[in-house]
């Protein structure tokens, strides 16, 4: 698709289609890096969104015990040689 590089205030810009938007599963912000020449525009999704609201059904639940149960949970050197 050809499109324009258009002023917007100091800048400038492109403006992108609408279905464009939605078919690249865009919201409100983007990764945009310069790469060999090219711009490439991913969609931003936060590391390990939604983990808290997660662990927390999984507390309610009482989901969230140890999944190895019998592994060992100190070292030597964590009883008698770590200190703070």
């Amino acid at each position: 698709m050809l499109t324009k590089i258009v002023p917007i205030g100091n800048s400038r810009g492109i403006r992108i289609p609408k279905a464009m938007l939605e078919h690249c599963g865009f919201g409100e912000e983007v990764d945009l890096q310069a790469k060999n020449g090219a711009l490439i525009l991913r969609p931003f999704s936060a590391p390990r969104a939604g983990w808290a609201e997660a662990f927390g059904g999984m507390a309610e639940a009482k989901d969230d015990g140890l999944v190895q149960a019998d592994a060992p949970s100190a070292t030597r050197f964590d009883a008698e040689e770590w200190t703070w």
